[in-house]
């Protein structure tokens, strides 16, 4: 029975930040991480970026061979017993541990039809399996205008494919992006080749030999060689539920990362904590949290005492346009957008209630710390004390 000072379920990003902010306090207790995945850490943004570039394979791994953990991979934890300080995998392993953390990540949401003919990126493995689609097929379908379909759309079109691109919003990134922003990408992707269908929905797939054929909302039949959809996440948080952890969208930590029992804590994707700056608890499904959060946590449970009060940005890149995010993105907000060139470079704040909850910064880069000072601020702002805050 392996038996660990520090066992770390999930083998993603946050997983091994917290390795990372273990090693930092404590270099001699020992760690071990089991990950259903086949693969040791790797960074996930390239997946969906710089892989469709420039950017190889052997560049997106996180290199903790140095870190001293034991890695126990294609293995999945399905039950904890926190009095025993036990966790089982699914072969039946029992892993014992001094403390423990649930960096157990995000699931992609299922449509009710297609199976495994629809591709749901999320992986390495999924990133194999559609560059093996892109070398043998023409034509493909791209379910979601959100962050992953944006993304997949335009790295297919980049390397030559035929896209439809499907989603049920008037524009591209509705659920974030001001109306007029969102109907402007669907112009621009438009005239990147990208065939896209705002408003449309998809009722149903079948398989004809190597062609899949998907029913449409409309009534249109849609013939293509390959499917991916982004329609959202769940987070991975019933390992927690059954333990008796506290849940709710996710798995609720304190400033320091720790769960509702003693020794357990929780990062990356599946933690839902509180950000002071905003006011409001939060789970952020991005880079530059699952990193911090993880490294922050790691060293806490190495008896650092590291509150995390870090606001989380993200990023994009759509074609030759690309945006870094800090907040609160969320399109029934009121906007006020200030441009230098209009949907090309400028800057659109989201404000409720006199207060700046987040900051789009379209094309205008190296001002995160800036957004985060202003989204600091109590306010009250007029959307016309914006224009020209930052630029």
């Amino acid at each position: 029975m392996p038996e660990y000072t520090y066992l770390i379920v999930g083998g993603g990003m946050a997983a091994e930040a917290a390795l990372r902010g273990i090693r930092e306090i404590d270099t001699a207790g020992t760690v071990g991480m089991v990950s259903d995945e086949p693969h040791p850490p790797y960074n996930r943004p390239p997946l969906s970026k710089g892989l469709w570039k420039d950017r190889t394979v052997d560049e997106i791994w996180r290199r903790a061979d140095d870190l001293a953990a034991e890695l126990h991979l294609r293995r999945r934890i399905v039950a904890l017993d926190l009095e025993r300080s036990e966790a089982t995998d699914e072969q039946g392993e029992v892993y014992r541990f001094k403390k423990l953390l649930l960096a157990t990540g995000c699931t992609p949401r299922r449509l009710p039809f297609g199976q495994e003919d629809i591709l749901y990126y999320r992986t390495l493995e999924d990133y194999y399996r559609l560059r093996s689609q892109a070398e043998h097929g023409e034509r493909f379908a791209v379910i979601g205008g959100g962050f992953i379909g944006s993304e997949i759309a335009a790295a297919l079109v980049m390397n030559g494919k035929s896209v439809s691109m499907l989603f049920p919003e008037a524009g591209i990134g509705g659920r974030l992006f001001p109306p007029e922003l969102a109907r402007f990408l669907v112009d621009f992707y438009r005239g990147k080749g990208v065939d896209v269908r705002p408003g449309e929905g998809v009722v149903g797939l079948e398989r004809r030999g190597q062609e899949l054929r998907l029913h449409l909302q409309s009534g249109e039949t849609l013939m293509v060689e390959g499917v991916i959809a982004g329609i959202g996440v769940s987070p991975n948080s019933e390992l927690a539920a059954q333990a008796g952890l506290r849940t709710e969208d996710g798995i609720v930590v304190d400033e320091l990362g720790q769960t509702s029992a003693p020794g357990v804590y929780a990062a990356g994707d599946v933690a839902r904590f509180y950000n002071p700056a905003l006011g409001s608890w939060l789970r952020v499904e991005h880079e530059d949290h699952a990193n911090t959060h993880g490294r922050l946590v790691g060293r806490n449970m190495a008896a650092a005492h590291d509150p995390y009060h870090h606001l989380p940005f993200f990023y994009s890149d759509l074609f030759e346009l690309g945006y870094e995010a800090v907040g609160i993105l969320d399109s029934r907000l009121q906007t006020m957008s200030d441009w230098k060139d209009p949907f090309r470079q400028g800057v659109v704040y989201y404000l409720e209630a006199g207060r700046v909850r987040g900051v789009l910064l379209w094309n205008t880069w190296g001002k995160v710390e800036e957004a985060r000072a202003l989204i600091a601020e109590p306010g009250p702002f007029r959307p016309q004390d914006l224009r020209g805050r930052i630029g």
